[in-house]
């Protein structure tokens, strides 16, 4: 019995100590050999072929190519405004009946090619007024073009070349009263008395489409009074020589602009221009417009507009306007 269980104890010994040398001859794998083995078959490992191409250019007839580049761009303008109020006889609180009409007209056009660059401006404005018991009066009046031709310099630097043209439509009075309490008037100016006609050559700045400025060094104006009896109720004879009716002035100008959108619906438009005279830098003409223009609707403008004006061959002081008007205005841009 005991020879028969050491026999058993042998061999299971044995059968153990064989079995856990042969665990101890198996190689552990390599980590470095299984990464290389993870990693095959490597991306792209496969060839690709790869076509060549080859661009040819095709040329096609004229007679099949319809291609039109427009470099204009016009912007049109033309607007009215109404005014009315009237009472009865017995009204307690007081008034004057009244009417007033106010019309306006703006064109501009603009040609850009390559560095060359035209534009041209015309703004037409008239505007009267009547009370009961009184004569009528102008609320505004004037002609104005403007034209300009530029070459580009650099990115911001132009040379211009620039011809304007300024008048008035109607007869302009001023308004007192006689001994009588009787409200006369006296001719100040009519169309072309005065009228002016401005060239000037310089340079311009103008780093966003919306500003500029022009620095005209070599500016000519030339005043015209054709009425040649104007002088006897306008003594100053807009800087004309009484019984003349030219005067010619060689002079340095600025001119500033800007036109720009401020907010979505409100759009700023000023232009400032200076004149110095070479004959008499002392007398320095300035002109200042501002207009804001608040779009109700696409017919219906709020306009609240200012002119400040020095000019000493008309009068001594700085000379002022402003209106507020709403109206409608038809707008095309192109």
């Amino acid at each position: 019995m005991l020879t028969r269980f050491l026999i058993l104890f042998f061999f299971l010994s044995s059968a153990i100590l064989n079995q856990s040398k042969a665990q101890d001859t198996i190689p552990k794998p390599d980590t470095l050999l299984l990464n290389e083995l993870r990693q095959y078959p490597r991306k792209n490992s496969l060839p690709v072929g790869r076509p060549n191409l080859t661009l040819k250019p095709i040329i096609l007839p004229e007679s099949e190519i319809d291609i039109r580049m427009n470099y204009w761009r016009n912007w049109i303008s033309f607007g009215i405004n109404f005014n009315q109020a009237s009472f009865s006889d017995n009204w307690s609180s007081g008034g004057v009946n009244t009417l007033a009409l106010g019309s306006q007209f703006n064109y501009k056009s603009d040609y850009t090619k390559d560095d060359k660059n035209f534009v041209s401006e015309v703004l037409l404005q008239y505007g009267k007024l009547k009370n009961r018991g009184q004569l009528e009066r102008k609320t505004n009046d004037r002609i104005f073009w403007d034209n300009k031709v530029a070459l580009k310099l650099s990115k911001s630097w132009y040379f211009f070349g620039s011809l304007n043209y300024e008048s008035q439509f109607d007869l302009g009075y001023s308004f007192s009263k006689n001994a009588e309490g009787k409200e006369t008037r006296t001719l100040l100016s009519r169309f072309m008395s005065p009228g002016y006609l401005t060239e000037s050559i310089g340079f311009e700045y103008k780093p966003v489409k919306y500003f500029f400025v022009r620095i005209g060094t070599g500016t000519a104006r030339q005043t015209f009074v054709l009425d040649t009896g104007l002088y006897r109720t306008n003594p100053k004879n807009f800087g004309v020589t009484p019984g003349k009716r030219f005067r010619n002035e060689l002079a340095f100008q600025v001119v500033g602009s800007i036109d720009k959108d401020i907010a979505s619906n409100i759009n700023l438009k000023s232009r400032y221009a200076m004149f110095a005279s070479y004959d008499k830098l002392s007398g320095i003409d300035h002109r200042l417009d501002l207009t804001i223009t608040a779009r109700v609707n696409k017919l219906i403008n709020v306009a609240v507009s200012g002119v400040a004006l020095y000019d000493d061959d008309t009068a001594n002081k700085i000379q002022a306007s402003q209106t507020l008007s709403l109206g409608l205005v038809y707008k095309i841009n192109r």
